[in-house]
Parts: structure tokens; C-alpha cells; sequence
């Protein structure tokens, strides 16, 4: 029997609609700014008091929704939202989600939270619902969406972090994944999955609105499971090598920094290589994968998924290509696949023009940013009701004019109301 091919038909980006550059935060809060460059960092997303998840992930899916005809839209038979952000403990952000983009109602929709691993668990599960051809011609729609929210409250106190080189690289974003028989745009190698995970306490969010962790230990964590994970792939996968076989290779990123050192450390082990071909190979093969992450910072589950967009929309595609994707969530689980790409497919991808919605955010000041991190109290995990302030930060949502855009409008008895803008 034939395998059908599958994968991504169409993935979109959305990297918020303010943003703040890293160096001018690290000088204010007075970091070691020779470290700091170490984080390979540029901009930051940062969600503003009336975004959330279900807005970034709606506005993420919104563009690809609208690219298909209303035969293909509701062939979406499986929506699955993939988020450490999540609104409540027992109702699924997809209900939002799937209402706000008129998805057909005879739709599974449900949630995954597993770390920063979530994306790439929704991915794969939409993957095998395709291979598993129980309803043929069927498509599975995965969003990934996450923010990170950094508070203050009166006198300047830090109300879910400390002032350290987290709030750099902590982003907000959403991917949103079309999966199907038609993978345009990422055709994956069905089979190629090499998968690893163990009990460690490297990062969690004990309480809703504040994460803790040790970051020396989610670093070896992160280590050891891109090498056994890869391991396992290889095993998997005949004749298989680390140097030759991929020609990209697209990281989880929590910062570029980090990837770095993974690849470095990779390609010492794996094919013994010296310090200035590891500098050629990072730049030719994980770099394009970067750039979109340096702009956005860390979406946690959405964050392997920017770096494969990067790479697709970055690379060149001039013959078929092989892309390695390795993903990694705290706690732990981490997976290491692959696919191919084509010339066609960055082309169909390029139409959604993610660097120039990157580049049309509003740029805050540190005045503003500062009065965001007092304003973002306004809604916290089981906030009850609340009406969002719009004008917090006056011309902000003008860099979304002409884009029909979702934002969060008010909260009454605990169900989020939202309202289009454009």
C-alpha cells in the first residue's frame, strides 16, 4: 500500500502587534550587556493588555483561513490549539478560536498543554488523523499560542519575574499549521521521528500567572535531549548523519544563543568537527532558521514551528531540500523530525509575508512598555470581568490598520468577549 504524502499545506506567523528592541530593555535594567549578546537576541513581541492567546492565535490562522475556498475551509474536520497559556483549567481556548474564525461545526477541537513540546504534539497527532485516512481529504488545523506576561504592580515590584535575562527572550506569538494530503509547503518524512523524555524540573508554572525553574538545568536538559532524541531518529532513519543529511535545520528556540550552543555541541559529537566548520554550518544551515525568533523571542510551543517558517521562507529552495527539526519542552519531552521543501513551496509561503508583519509592529518606547507591564494586571488568570482600555498606549493598533485584526474587548462572568478591528 502507498503512503499519501503529508504535511503542512499552509502555515502562517503572527509576532504580535508591539514589539521592543532587547539591547535598549538590557541597558535599562542595567544587564550585563556582554552576556546579553550572547542571547542573540534582537526584539521582543510583546502582548498588550487586550491581546491574548486566543486573539494571537486567531490572528495567526486568519490570513490561511481566508486563502481557502469555503469547500476546503470546512474540510477543517480537526482543530487543536497547543498553548502553556491557557485561559481556564477546564474550558479549551479552541472553542474561542474555532467560533471567531467560522470553522464548520463537525470539528474535534481540544487542547494540548505539554511545555514548549505542545506544538509539535499537536503536530504530530494532525499528522497520524492524515496518514490514518478515516476521513479521506480531511484537513487538521494546529495553532500554537502563547505569551508571556511580565507585571508589575504599585511601587515597581516584579510580579512574575525577576528582572533577568528571561524578560528578553520572553515573546508572545502564534503559528498557525494547516495540516493535510496537499503539503506544499513542508512535506514530512513519515516515519523519520526520533522522540525522548524523562521526569526533570527544569521550568513549570506552579501558579497560573508566574513560571519557575532552574535555567543551568533546563540548558543540560535541553542538551541531552536534542543528542538522545536525534539518537533515536537515527536509529529509525537508515543512513542517516547529522552533517550531510539535512540540508536546514530548525531549533526549538528560547533564545538564538541557546541553539548555538546545541549545535555546536552537535556537530562536535556527531561528526567531530572544528571550531570554524561549525561557525560555516551554523551560519548556512540554522541561521535562517533564527531570524524570525530574534524578532519575536520565545513563544514556547510555536517556537520550533517559527524557526521552520524562517527556514522556508530564509532558505534557498533552488533543488528539493531536507529539513531537520528538532523540538524540546520543559519538564521534559522532545522529538526530533524531518521533511522536505521545494522552491514552489516557499513561494506559496511567501504570500503570507510574515517579515512584513514583523516589520509593521509598533515600536515601544520604554515609557510605554513600562506603563504595559502596570497595565497588563488588568487581566490575569481567572479574572471574573473587565473591560479592556484600547487607548493605554495611544497608536499602537494604527499599525494594524487595513488588517482585520481580533482583540480582547471585555471579560463579563468570566467569558471573554471579543471585537474585530481594522
Amino acid at each position: 500500500m502507498m503512503m499519501i504524502p503529508v504535511g503542512i499545506e499552509a502555515m502562517n506567523v503572527f509576532g504580535g502587534t508591539a514589539y521592543l528592541d532587547v539591547m535598549r530593555l538590557a541597558q535599562h535594567r542595567q544587564l550585563d550587556t556582554t552576556r546579553f549578546e550572547n542571547l542573540l537576541m534582537k526584539e521582543k513581541a510583546v502582548a498588550l493588555p487586550y491581546e491574548d492567546p486566543v486573539t494571537y492565535g486567531v490572528n495567526a490562522a486568519k490570513p490561511l483561513i481566508d486563502s481557502l475556498s469555503e469547500a476546503e475551509k470546512d474540510r477543517i474536520e480537526l482543530l487543536i490549539t497547543c498553548t502553556e497559556s491557557g485561559i481556564d483549567f477546564g474550558k479549551s481556548l479552541s472553542t474561542y478560536i474555532h467560533q471567531y474564525l467560522g470553522l464548520n461545526r463537525n470539528c474535534r477541537l481540544f487542547e494540548i498543554k505539554q511545555a514548549c513540546y505542545s506544538g509539535t504534539a499537536g503536530f504530530q497527532m494532525a499528522v497520524n488523523f492524515i496518514l490514518s485516512q478515516v476521513s479521506p481529504g480531511a484537513k487538521a488545523l494546529v495553532i500554537t499560542t502563547d505569551i508571556s506576561r511580565f507585571m508589575v504592580v504599585d511601587g515597581g515590584e516584579a510580579l512574575t519575574a525577576d528582572w533577568s535575562f528571561a524578560e528578553p527572550s520572553g515573546g508572545a506569538g502564534a503559528v498557525a499549521i494547516l495540516v493535510s494530503e496537499a503539503p506544499y509547503v513542508f512535506q514530512v518524512d513519515v516515519g523519520a521521528n526520533g522522540y525522548y523524555g524523562y521526569e526533570v524540573m527544569d521550568t513549570c508554572r506552579p501558579v497560573p500567572d508566574s513560571e519557575a525553574g532552574d535555567a543551568d538545568l533546563s540548558l543540560l536538559s535541553y542538551l541531552d535531549c536534542c543528542e538522545q532524541a536525534f539518537e533515536e531518529y537515527q536509529k529509525r532513519v537508515t543512513g542517516v548523519d547529522y552533517r550531510e543529511t539535512f540540508h536546514y535545520l530548525g531549533f526549538h528556540t528560547p533564545f538564538g544563543g541557546m541553539v548555538k550552543g546545541a549545535h555546536r555541541t552537535m556537530m562536535r559529537k556527531m561528526s567531530q568537527a572544528k571550531p570554524a566548520e561549525i561557525d560555516e554550518d551554523f551560519q548556512q544551515r540554522v541561521v535562517p532558521g533564527l531570524l524570525y525568533c530574534q524578532r519575536v523571542g520565545n513563544i514556547m510551543g510555536g517556537t520550533v514551528f517559527l524557526s521552520l517558517a524562517s527556514t522556508i521562507d530564509n532558505g534557498r529552495f533552488d533543488t528539493l531540500k531536507r529539513i531537520g527539526c528538532f523540538s524540546y519542552g520543559s519538564g521534559c519531552c522532545s522529538e526530533f523530525y524531518s521533511g522536505v521543501a521545494t522552491a514552489q513551496g516557499q513561494e506559496r509561503q511567501r504570500r503570507f509575508g510574515i517579515e512584513k508583519q514583523l516589520n509593521e509592529r509598533y515600536q515601544l518606547s520604554m515609557q510605554e512598555y513600562e506603563d504595559l507591564l502596570r497595565g497588563s494586571g488588568v487581566v490575569k488568570f481567572g479574572t471574573r470581568n473587565a473591560k479592556l482600555d484600547f487607548e493605554l498606549v495611544p497608536g499602537v493598533l494604527a499599525s494594524g490598520k487595513g488588517k482585520e485584526r481580533l482583540y480582547l474587548d471585555e471579560i463579563r462572568e468570566f467569558h471573554r468577549q471579543y471585537r474585530w478591528l481594522s
